[in-house]
């Protein structure tokens, strides 16, 4: 199944998308309606915040929400111990609805403090609606907090810079309902409904063979670091090191909008035991062996066997080369990386070489190969300047 979630700051609108993505199909765990669950009278959790905050603030009929409210939204400890309490009841009971989903499900999990509690890369996509704080606070007014509460609720949430940060999809829910419900049903007919089924079909996307150079986007480092965090969290410590490399890793450098990641281990062996979870973190492996070419002085050409994995995600094209500690490509990758960081003039003979080639009307397959002499070229220069830095991975 594809997991998706959902977050946004109060009054951006995320419970209407919610609605929306259940109406086209979607199974929704909402975080807030297991929130209340789970403290409701008689249950362990409820016992648990009567004893870390007192009796007063249980009523005769469950919880005083507005005078726990008043405790915890002044004061950020007490938040964090009442987040301590409930969080965790949360997670397991959202667990077991997850669990209960089709094998085919598009899983949408509303929580409110998905950026705030770091779960982030537990879903295969996150899905930030954002709305101007003037409209979030005015809405809050409407529905009868007032304007300093409406404030102060705001406050306490993350930033619309962390949200964004965090989202693999940012919708803004500003305008009007059916502009928002417009790009839901982008969203869910172009990303969601093929992200799920190439995730349970495990079907890497494939690149396509028509060549684009892309302008350099700020962004590719945060997109990166979205992407890593989700393997990090599905390998644990299951491999030596993982990067950002290819193009998309240098500042400036117009490229293919394809993230390139490098993940070393130990051998193929631990390549190979790595599958399933890359696949299921939504980077499927594509069929056979790969090898990278050789570097300059040449290598045994079993050094150079790899594995290939790429995005499940329609939305967002990556590629992760998972090679061995042995072979010295993943050192090259490196090298090459930090010399265009820093060499401006080798820098700018790549973007050079990159938009003449694009200019050709070469396809993504042709252009590769064009590059070929240009590396011949520039190597023994990426040589002689590790040695002269004395550059290490």
């Amino acid at each position: 199944m594809l997991r998706v979630g959902l977050t946004g700051g109060i009054g951006a609108g995320k419970s209407e998308v919610a609605g929306l993505l259940v109406a086209r199909g979607a199974v929704l765990v909402d975080s807030d309606v297991l929130a209340r669950e789970v403290v409701a009278p008689g249950t362990p959790g409820i016992a648990a915040v009567a004893a870390e905050f007192g009796a007063d603030v249980v009523g005769a009929d469950g919880l005083d929400r507005a005078r726990l409210a008043q405790i915890v939204f002044a004061d950020p400890a007490a938040r964090g111990r009442l987040e301590a309490i409930v969080h965790p009841l949360v997670r397991a009971r959202a667990a077991k609805l997850i669990a209960a989903a089709p094998a085919d499900a598009v899983v949408v999990n509303d929580v409110p403090l998905l950026v705030e509690t770091g779960l982030t890369p537990t879903y295969h996509l996150v899905l930030v609606v954002a709305a101007d704080p003037a409209v979030r606070r005015e809405r809050l007014v409407a529905r009868g907090m007032t304007a300093e509460a409406a404030d102060a609720r705001i406050a306490a949430q993350a930033t619309d810079a962390q949200r964004a940060a965090a989202a693999d999809v940012l919708l803004d829910n500003s305008g009007t309902r059916e502009a928002l419900a417009a790009a839901v049903d982008t969203l869910w007919s172009t990303r969601l409904v093929p992200y799920e089924r190439n995730v349970r079909e495990r079907n890497p996307v494939r690149r396509p063979e028509t060549l684009h150079i892309a302008e350099p986007d700020p962004t590719w480092p945060q997109q990166y670091e979205r992407v890593a965090a989700r393997i990090r969290h599905a390998l644990g410590d299951r491999y030596l090191r993982l990067d950002h490399i290819g193009s998309t890793s240098v500042p400036g450098l117009a490229a293919k909008d394809v993230l390139d990641l490098q993940l070393v281990v130990p051998d193929l062996a631990a390549a190979d035991d790595l599958a399933d979870l890359l696949a299921a973190t939504g980077l499927p492996r594509y069929a056979g062996d790969w090898w990278d070419g050789p570097p300059p002085g040449g290598a045994p050409e079993a050094l150079l066997v790899k594995r290939f994995h790429g995005s499940a995600d329609p939305g967002r094209l990556v590629q992760l080369h998972v090679r061995t500690a042995a072979s010295p490509a993943w050192r090259y990758a490196l090298a090459f990386r930090d010399w265009l960081r820093a060499e401006p003039a080798a820098l700018a003979s790549y973007a050079a070489l990159k938009r003449r080639l694009a200019d050709t009307g070469a396809t993504t397959t042709e252009y590769a190969e064009l590059k070929d002499p240009w590396f011949a070229r520039a190597l023994p220069e990426l040589d002689r300047w590790t040695a002269e830095t004395a550059w290490s991975a």
